[in-house]
């Protein structure tokens, strides 16, 4: 499809011009980001000016073990276990057994008996994890702070809960995939066209 033809459909799902023009600026911007993001610069950058020597999976690890209530959310708090970290960070459990085990295997985290069931495994951090997952944050924050130092407080003020609600966004997608079901129909049967 065209831009033009982009256009027409937006138009004709009755979304208005300045949104469709801000559509197509932001998903180019994403795309970037996306690209830069998955290339985890910032995260590689700290664990090289730091010294580390762990990779970024064990890094993630890590703070999956830790749970920084800013990222983690809902899921932050309590007792973690190789199940949290598997949620936590959204990946198969047995990979989550592995990487943590290699960061036990490393000095970087320990298993302990739970307080709540002693039956039960949990996984926290030794004293060495623990200034890792400190030393990277305050990195991030460091460079993320002097980036931003140069905005106004009013755009910080206006930028922050705009991004926290547009993070949202995928999770609304549902609504949105019904009431266009025939023009997603229509872009399928383009597609199968195009096949043929």
């Amino acid at each position: 499809m065209s831009q033009t033809d982009i256009n027409s459909l937006l138009r004709k799902a009755g979304i208005k011009q300045d949104t469709v023009d801000a559509v197509v600026r932001l998903d180019a911007l994403l795309q970037n980001w996306r690209r830069r993001s998955l290339k985890r610069e910032l995260g590689q950058r700290a664990l090289v000016d730091l010294k580390i020597g762990i990779d970024l999976a064990q890094l993630d690890v890590l703070f999956a073990i830790e749970a920084p209530i800013d990222e983690f959310g809902d899921m932050a708090g309590g007792e973690t276990m190789v199940a949290s970290v598997a949620e936590r960070l959204a990946i198969d459990p047995s990979r989550a057994s592995r990487v943590v085990s290699e960061m036990v295997d490393a000095g970087y985290a320990r298993r302990a008996v739970s307080q709540a069931d002693a039956r039960r495994t949990i996984i926290e951090l030794t004293p060495t994890g623990d200034a890792v997952v400190k030393a990277v944050r305050a990195y991030k924050f460091l460079i993320m702070g002097d980036f931003l130092s140069s905005w106004s407080e009013e755009e910080l003020a206006a930028f922050v809960p705009m991004l926290r609600r547009f993070g949202h966004w995928p999770e609304h997608t549902g609504p949105g995939a019904e009431k266009f079901a025939a023009d997603i129909a229509a872009l399928a049967e383009q597609i199968a066209a195009a096949r043929k």
